[in-house]
């Protein structure tokens, strides 16, 4: 069976699992439970083979826990981040799990032991509260104890039963590939609420790449409205790991969203000492501005949202936002989040940003901020993407990418809205590997292309009012069909040739039947 098919059917298993077992619970709600069990069997094979260390003759799920020292959880803590202890594993916990009266109480038992083994290391931030959305004891997941337990039972039979395969063959990027499918159709079928913090993959995949461009190494990379994290991971899978030396950096406001987002890195095998997840506003309570500057940043924050802006007097004396000498306007945080990234970008890196188009012509203190990144030489690009790419919305977004290492005074803009950079699926649009090439080889060469992409000095911006809009500055294709004047007015004469040959045929005519009437 080939990866694709082997995906293809995990997929399928997945859903299945979801639409069997949610029953009268919210769809959106109950993926996590679903995500959740799917993480809970990762994190217990994943210990398993670390303890195991790829040795037959041991079994650490068949080993009794009081075989446990105090040095080898210590040890272990220190390694992984966290312990789990042989009887709290997936794959013990699953065996009673349709008889066990206590399966709800158990569950929750083992996942604050997990939490708790991590207090007072160096990895207790990043595992605190993972499990926070799993509730076990939820009233969403049934009335009565007996309801909770059949549900999770059914949830935890389901995940034990998808063929993951083993980790020695290097099959587990398929976990990361069924949390992210999961993720995707939950957005896709809960509207705004979902697409809110998913970022499709293959948009991702752009963003990452135009961050990461023609960079041989970067120190971190940094995403300020980190939502599920797949924004980063992107940037994992598609370059080694040497490449992104100190690892993955995030902020997310959204509670649940923080902990998707840490699940994921360790669903991705990216270990607690390898990235930093934040919990809280980056616009108001930014997390990370006594660290290094980030040489890649990529992001896709919430659009034309509230923030506090002007009501907060001493915003204005931020250093983020201060050289702007405006704040974003209350109503409309797009370029709050801007200067938050150009603020901390380092002076070799680039940011890629995921836009609302209308921030781009708007006038008052968007006009002045625009002003600010262009008289700066800031602003390397613009690329006006294909409508309907992401969940919830059909809008045709933009994205920005900002340097502070730019070799000119200009400013390049590309649309790729057109049809030759995407492919049509069922009611979304797909940025496909051959589109997001295409997009970055005219990113790079910088050269001037009909109708698709244009390199516009400083100054020209200046004086159209600082106006950053795609089609400001690059032609629309006339696809109405070509026609040649010369070859259109030889047709006109001898369509009127034919005319007046027709009307001396009827003159003639008319004339004889007069004549026969006399």
């Amino acid at each position: 069976m080939t990866s694709i098919q082997q995906r293809e059917q995990l997929q399928s298993q997945i859903w299945k699992i979801a639409n069997e077992v949610r029953g009268a619970v919210d769809g959106w709600d109950f993926k996590q439970f679903v995500l959740g069990t799917l993480f809970y069997r990762f994190i217990s094979e994943n210990f398993t083979d670390y303890i195991e260390g790829g040795d037959d003759s041991v079994d650490y799920a068949s080993l009794p826990d009081s075989i446990i020292t105090p040095e080898i959880k210590e040890d272990a803590v220190k390694t992984k981040g966290y312990f789990i202890y042989p009887s709290q594993l997936f794959v013990n916990v699953v065996k009673t799990a349709s008889t066990n009266p206590n399966l709800n109480t158990d569950l929750k038992a083992i996942f604050d032991s997990i939490e708790s083994s991590a207090n007072g290391y160096a990895s207790e931030k990043n595992i605190k509260g993972l499990f926070a959305d799993f509730d076990t004891t939820s009233t969403r997941l049934g009335n009565t104890v007996e309801n909770k337990n059949s549900r999770l039972a059914a949830v935890l039979k389901g995940v034990a039963g998808l063929n993951f395969g083993s980790f020695a063959e290097h099959e587990i990027d398929l976990f990361g590939d069924a949390y992210e499918f999961l993720i995707n159709n939950y957005a896709a079928n809960a509207g705004k609420s979902g697409g809110e913090f998913f970022t499709p993959q293959n948009v991702s995949k752009l963003i990452s790449r135009l961050a990461m461009h023609k960079q041989a190494t970067v120190n971190k990379i940094y995403d300020p409205a980190a939502g599920s994290g797949s924004l980063l991971l992107q940037a994992k899978k598609q370059f080694e790991d040497h490449i992104i030396v100190d690892g993955f950096f995030g902020q997310e406001i959204n509670h649940t969203t923080y902990n998707l987002a840490r699940m994921n890195m360790f669903l991705h095998n990216v270990n607690y000492d390898k990235f930093n997840i934040a919990l809280g506003n980056t616009l108001t309570d930014p997390q990370f501005g006594d660290d290094k500057p980030f040489d890649a940043i990529v992001s896709n924050p919430p659009y034309s949202v509230n923030w506090i802006g002007s009501d907060d007097p001493t915003l204005i004396n931020d250093d983020r936002f201060a050289p702007a000498g405006v704040l974003a306007p209350k109503s409309k945080a797009d370029f709050a989040f801007v200067l938050h990234a150009l603020h901390y970008l380092s002076s070799k890196g680039r940011a890629a940003i995921v836009c609302f188009p209308g921030i781009f012509y708007r006038g008052g203190a968007e006009q002045k901020i625009r002003k600010y990144l262009v008289d700066g030489n800031y602003v390397e690009t613009i690329i006006s993407l294909p409508s309907n790419l992401f969940y919830g919305t059909s809008i045709a977004v933009n994205i920005l990418v900002l340097s502070k290492h730019k070799s000119d005074t200009k400013i390049q803009f590309i649309d790729a809205s057109g049809e030759d950079f995407y492919t049509k699926e069922t009611n979304n649009n797909v940025l496909e590997d051959k589109h997001i090439d295409s997009i970055i080889e005219i990113f790079d060469k910088k050269e001037d292309i009909d109708y698709i992409a244009k390199s516009v000095e400083n100054k020209a911006i200046a004086e159209n009012d600082y106006n950053l809009s795609v089609n400001s500055y690059i032609e629309g294709k006339d696809t109405l069909p070509k026609t040649d004047i010369k070859e259109l007015n030889e047709r006109i004469r001898r369509i009127v040739a034919k005319e007046n040959e027709l009307r001396a045929e009827i003159d003639k005519i008319v004339a004889e039947l007069e004549e026969d009437e006399v």
